[in-house]
């Protein structure tokens, strides 16, 4: 049957095509012998990685025999950006070894996965492919190098590749202000900010977006306020991605007031927006009007999505009561969003926290899909309750399913070690955990350490073990050992361990009064006397703070 070219070409115009229409095209080109032209070829290649069908994306393209390069890119990316990392990093290296060079497009799509891999190695690697192809200097390469030495937390190298590229466009600049934004840098962004302005480059929606992810705290609230004078004399206000930027600014600094001000002068707030203005009345500790305006915009019919349905069980977990988020449960039964990872780690420790543990273990059972994220979970929730040994048969089990433990995994491990008094099984987690696993402890894993010891009063080994940490020891590690002195009455070794504390200028009074309770549990009522004194006489002494941001003026 003859099916005319002009058909054909009509039916490939359309952006994105069902799966059922991908596979009448795949056939219509089989039958017309131009599955095997690689225009053709990339279009379907695309069209089934739309629709998650990435076995017959890849069946197709290994049948075509000459590949072009805009074919290497579509089956690429489209693993790239459905985190198959493994194939689209063995695909690329397919591809250097074939007659074919890489070009700009392939090196941004390969950059953008080694970023989202975290694979800070693979970007070096990448990026020393961009000098040796002269292609560092391009605007696409350069672009997706500043975003992904930036999403590793590398920005002085995110700063060097950026003053490398020729005529940086707007795309560029926002990807280093990004960088700075997401890094909490946000004096350096509005620094780049100003010179792209001097340099006579008109910022965007995303500009502002990027800026007003450095301001996080209420500290830095004058330098949004700022961006928001100046989105509403630019015009940006219209602009979604800002709205809800303004209002999740607005949020992390507390004005929940303003936050919800700018969201009704939008005309048409998308979810995004308003499950920023929720989320920060949950982080507040506003749980009731996070929850009145969680069941007024279900009533409008706005589904929510799994961020907002996790952010609202977390502020639920504040009020101790389970009623909410049996409530919230049953909204995403309703909805089928169950098997959403995020959903189910946030419904698991609601009812671990709540005291439902039977709730949170049946929420992790019916889940067909798990990750390390979920079962930390169910591990801390468990360990928490006192139940160590199904803490540790749950990690076992993590481990049988081939996911690797994270530092959160082994905090929960040492958590649940801590709560049952597991002082052999706590020393194994934790050499496990550098030994086997390659990960580096955090404060937290000590802090654990040092109350497995202590509170089974190996006292002398506790301290021994702050000892050999290396220096500066932080102040919460130090108190975790004064808490387990005071537990087991000891004021000599307090004593001392108070003495390391001032050595260190790490004071804080929670230490002091933790002494000060021990000399009065021995009748000690002078040295109580004295210890109270000296914590006056340290705060009178204490000059306050200050802070000094430099700002352009907007």
């Amino acid at each position: 049957m003859f099916i005319p070219l002009r058909i054909i070409l009509s039916k490939f115009s359309i952006p994105h095509q069902t799966l059922s229409n991908t596979k009448q095209l795949h056939a219509m080109i089989t039958k017309t012998h131009l599955s095997l032209d690689p225009f053709f070829a990339t279009k379907i290649i695309r069209y089934y990685a739309l629709n998650s069908q990435l076995s017959s994306a890849h069946q197709l393209f290994d049948e075509i025999p000459h590949k072009s390069i805009y074919l290497w890119n579509s089956i690429i990316r489209a693993y790239a950006q459905v985190h198959d990392f493994k194939n689209a990093f063995h695909l690329f290296n397919q591809l250097l070894s074939s007659d074919l060079c890489p070009d700009n497009f392939t090196f941004a799509c390969i950059l953008r996965a080694c970023s989202e891999n975290h694979d800070v190695v693979g970007v070096r690697l990448i990026h020393g492919g961009l000098v040796v192809s002269g292609l560092q200097m391009d605007s696409i390469c350069g672009c997706a190098l500043v975003n992904a030495y930036s999403k590793v937390g590398l920005l002085d190298d995110a700063s060097k590749a950026f003053y490398v590229v020729v005529d940086p466009d707007l795309a560029t600049w926002n990807s280093l202000i990004k960088g700075y934004g997401y890094s909490g840098f946000c004096d350096d962004g509005l620094k780049l900010f100003n010179a792209m302005r001097d340099m006579g480059i008109e910022p965007d929606g995303y500009t502002m977006v990027a800026l007003l992810s450095a301001v996080a705290e209420p500290g830095l609230l004058h330098i949004g306020q700022g961006i928001h004078g100046f989105c509403i004399k630019s015009g940006f206000l219209l602009n979604d991605h800002v709205g809800s930027s303004l209002v999740t600014m607005y949020s992390r600094c507390g004005c929940l007031d303003a936050a919800q001000g700018v969201l009704y002068s939008l005309l048409k707030p998308d979810i995004v927006t308003w499950s920023a203005l929720i989320t920060g009345f949950a982080n507040s500790g506003d749980i009731s009007r996070a929850l009145l305006f969680f069941r007024e915009r279900n009533m409008d019919g706005m589904k929510a999505d799994p961020v907002l349905l996790a952010s609202v069980l977390v502020g639920v977990v504040q009020l101790g009561n389970v009623g909410p988020g049996c409530e919230i449960h049953g909204y995403v039964l309703r909805h089928g969003l169950e098997i959403d990872i995020r959903v189910a780690s946030a419904l698991i420790d609601m009812y671990s926290k709540c005291g439902f543990m039977d709730l949170a273990i049946q929420v992790l059972n019916v889940l067909p899909r798990r990750n390390i994220i979920v079962y930390n979970s169910a591990i801390l929730g468990l360990g928490s309750h006192g139940n160590a040994d199904q803490a540790f048969r749950l990690f076992d089990e993590a481990m049988d399913k081939g996911f690797m433990p994270d530092e959160s995994t082994f905090s929960a491990l040492l958590h649940a070690c801590c709560q049952a008094g597991l002082v052999e099984e706590g020393e194994e987690m934790f050499k496990r955990m550098k030994d086997e696993f390659g990960i580096e402890p955090r404060n937290e894993h000590y802090v654990h350490m040092v109350k497995i010891l202590g509170m089974a009063g190996k006292l002398s080994e506790a301290y021994r073990f702050v000892l050999s940490l290396y220096e500066p020891v932080d102040a919460g590690i130090w108190g975790a050992l004064l808490a387990c002195c005071e537990m087991h009455g000891n004021s000599a070794l307090a004593e001392t361990v108070l003495q390391h504390v001032f050595d260190n200028q790490i004071q804080e009074d929670s230490h002091s009064v933790s002494l000060s309770r021990i000399y009065a549990d021995h009748g000690r009522w002078d040295d109580v006397k004295k210890l109270r004194d000296d914590m006056t006489y340290s705060r009178q002494k204490k000059l306050p703070g200050l802070s000094w941001i430099g700002e352009k003026s907007f």
